[in-house]
């Protein structure tokens, strides 16, 4: 059996204030043409595949339009589409019943009401069970008490996401016994594991960030494991427990990845090989003094290039006023400016003060706890803690008038 294994797709994203949507249009058009060419059997898209639970119609369209087309491709017998933490609950769950008619199954939380166990059939013969475990909000995996400290909560979630697979497991098993032979159990799930390489775009998105899966125990159950979330394609621990990573560079800390998706191929053992991503567009990171980035801007020869710039000069301020007039002569695009502070630079009052695109939320709330002078750390940590319940909460939460869940 052959499947394909992608993930992270952020469809909708805005990119300081650039839309993607021509290399999100030329991705799913060569995603199209790889199903065809490769004869897949299953596709498995590994949660995020929306930027966010309230995506712009162009967005969704593009989604839809995807999923109408999947349906010509004869060799595809199945798509299973699990959900991520950027994805609304609601959006992805509205035309889950119409989307069965066409084989393809959406699994949004993975609570008791939902099956996520899916035989994969050919002619009526299992060749496959795909345990289709998505991002798993709190209310599936851990009951939230109060008084409890960042520890107490990171335990949880691990004690609650290993008993969650190992069900999926035990049920997948049960179902394979009944079978006239035994099939792969692959699983897919969306979540940080212990090993794995991030990248600036990806948010932490369980409370105190930090799980101690790693790929052995997932590899232990599973013939194959599909994750998502991080954008960086990569094995973790052993060769079949795999990201696919993003289809595109989410951010100037991608532009030298590598965008890939995952073929895998299923006989006696299992062959992974890596299908590289063509690109619509680069990003692009040029560091250095006045001079040598006036030298780069002069060699970059595609004129749609993203480029962010990261000055180290002794005159800064005039050197950005340059960069941005050089840029404008070449018909380039130029999407951030950084300074990189020299020790001369940083004792100078006129540059201490930090750009907010630079910090994440979390850094900005460290800095003005910073500013308080707390000397007891039990309060602090009580602080940081509701201050990344809070968080959390909002990136879970769904839009004004739809379901909570």
């Amino acid at each position: 059996m052959k499947l394909l294994h992608t993930s992270d797709w952020h469809l909708g994203q805005n990119f300081m204030n650039k839309s993607r949507i021509e290399e999100h249009k030329a991705f799913l058009s060569w995603l199209l043409d790889t199903i065809e060419e490769k004869q897949i059997e299953l596709l498995l898209v590994s949660g995020d595949i929306f930027d966010t639970g309230t995506p712009p119609n162009y967005a969704l369209e593009l989604y839809y339009n995807f999923l109408k087309q999947l349906s010509s491709k004869k060799s595809l017998k199945t798509t299973i589409i699990t959900a991520g933490n950027h994805d609304s609950v609601s959006t992805l769950k509205a035309p889950k019943q119409l989307l069965e008619a066409l084989n393809v199954h959406v699994v949004v939380n993975g609570d008791e009401e939902e099956n996520i166990i899916i035989p994969i059939k050919d002619d009526e013969e299992t060749k496959a069970i795909v345990c289709a475990v998505p991002f798993l909000r709190d209310s599936v995996i851990r009951q939230s008490l109060g008084g409890e400290t960042v520890s107490d909560k990171e335990k949880l979630a691990n004690d609650g996401i290993k008993n969650y697979y190992e069900n999926a497991y035990k049920k997948a098993k049960e179902l394979n016994d009944t079978s006239t032979k035994s099939v792969p159990i692959i699983a897919m799930g969306h979540l940080t594991t212990v090993g794995s390489r991030t990248s600036e775009s990806e948010r932490d998105i369980y409370i105190g960030g930090t799980l101690d899966i790693g790929g052995d125990y997932l590899g232990n159950l599973f013939e194959y494991v599909a994750l998502g979330h991080l954008h960086i394609n990569q094995t973790v621990g052993n060769d079949h427990v795999r990201y696919s990573g993003s289809p595109i560079p989410l951010s100037f800390s991608e532009s030298k990845n590598t965008q890939k998706v995952n073929l895998v191929t299923i006989k006696e053992s299992v062959e992974v090989e890596e299908l590289e991503i063509p690109q619509k567009r680069k990003l692009q990171v040029i560091k250095g003094n006045l001079e040598t980035i006036i030298d780069e801007l002069k060699k970059v020869e595609d004129k749609t290039t993203w480029i962010e710039v990261h000055i180290k000069d002794d005159n800064p301020m005039f050197a950005n006023i340059q960069i941005r007039e050089e840029a404008t002569k070449l018909d380039l695009t130029i999407l951030a400016v950084k300074i990189e502070k020299s020790e001369k630079q940083l004792r100078a009052k006129e540059l201490k003060a930090i750009s907010l695109d630079e910090l994440s939320v979390n850094d900005v709330f460290e800095k003005r706890l910073e500013q308080e002078n707390i000397e007891d750390k039990e309060f602090k940590e009580k602080l940081t803690l509701s201050f990344s319940q809070i968080v959390n909460n909002l990136h879970q939460a769904e839009p004004e008038g739809e379901e909570q869940i």
